[in-house]
């Protein structure tokens, strides 16, 4: 297949009469749930003592801030040409949007979309932290810049190895930040819980470079996955999702976490399924479509768990 091809379920021009209905398809809206799944965990963990009324906002600005990070993502990755380069995809979970390969969007729009994005982040925030203080902003400022550094350059951390942990650290904020804004505290239990959430989440960071992998290694984009070899590549899957589950059990063990916490073990069977599929097909690209959607229902159920553990501790 032409690295230009498109693949029959990708977005095509002709499928958008609407401005606007192109622009929500460009952020990859289906993909903003592990955000919601988050700062619901924050919002579980700061029960009953919640502002409704700030959640509300403070939950926009983290989809937004999602979004806008999805579009610089597509934008800087047409940039380096990863994305038109990539031929062995699996849409819509690698690869990127498509957007500006097929067409639907110009560069040029997809940077202003993603700048927009952010500039609504930024004046949400600015109203929370006139409410919330400081600690919120410096939480604010640090998930935006990892967001826009991620793929940016000169930055470009992804690039550098450094993706993985710039995922782990973005998506850890994400309950904490939710937490302060909901009831100016952040707990002990909650820190430990964000910690096991952001390290499935970067677990499908990393399973969805597999597919990505040579292309991106002729762009230049030295994650991991393709700084290893297939094989330690699929073991590092396995460790980090260990360390996610891992996390979680020593939490209850040494009572940082309330026993009920434990329902987050419901998401292992998805984690085992998808590291086996990866250790035995990391190599086919096409493959891996049953692991990847393992991995992102594990991501997107793990925080409810926690949340219902947390909201109903024992």
């Amino acid at each position: 297949m032409p690295p230009s091809a498109a693949l029959p379920i990708e977005p095509r021009p002709e499928q958008f009469s609407h401005a606007g209905a192109r622009w929500l398809a460009a952020t990859r809206p289906a993909f903003l749930s592990v955000s919601l799944a988050g700062a619901v965990l924050g919002v579980a963990a700061s029960l009953p003592a919640v502002s409704w009324g700030l959640v509300g906002w403070a939950l926009l600005a983290v989809l937004l801030l999602q979004a806008g990070v999805n579009v610089f993502n597509d934008y800087y990755d047409h940039d380096n040409g990863c994305d038109a380069a990539n031929t062995e995809r699996v849409f819509p979970f690698t690869g990127g949007s498509r957007f500006i390969q097929n067409g639907v969007m110009s560069p040029a729009q997809m940077r202003a979309l993603a700048l927009a994005l952010f500039a609504a982040v930024a004046l949400i925030g600015l109203g929370l932290v006139w409410v919330r203080g400081w600690p919120l902003l410096c939480l604010g400022l640090a998930g935006a810049a990892l967001g826009w550094a991620y793929s940016a350059p000169p930055c470009r951390l992804n690039s550098r190895g450094l993706g993985e942990l710039t995922v782990a650290l973005t998506f850890y904020g994400v309950p904490l930040g939710m937490a302060w804004v909901a009831s100016g505290q952040i707990s002990p239990a909650l820190a430990c819980a964000s910690l096991s959430q952001a390290l499935l989440i970067t677990a499908l960071l990393y399973i969805n470079q597999f597919p990505d992998r040579r292309a991106d290694t002729l762009a230049g984009k030295r994650h991991w996955v393709a700084r290893l070899s297939l094989p330690a590549a699929a073991r590092g899957y396995t460790w980090l999702t260990s360390l996610a589950y891992g996390v979680l059990v020593l939490g209850v063990w040494h009572q940082l976490l309330p026993l009920t916490a434990l329902c987050g073990l419901a998401t292992l069977p998805a984690s085992l399924l998808a590291s086996a599929q990866l250790r035995q097909h990391a190599d086919q690209p096409a493959a891996l479509r049953p692991a990847i959607i393992a991995t992102l229902l594990a991501a997107n159920l793990h925080p409810l768990c926690l949340a219902l553990g947390l909201a109903w501790p024992v």
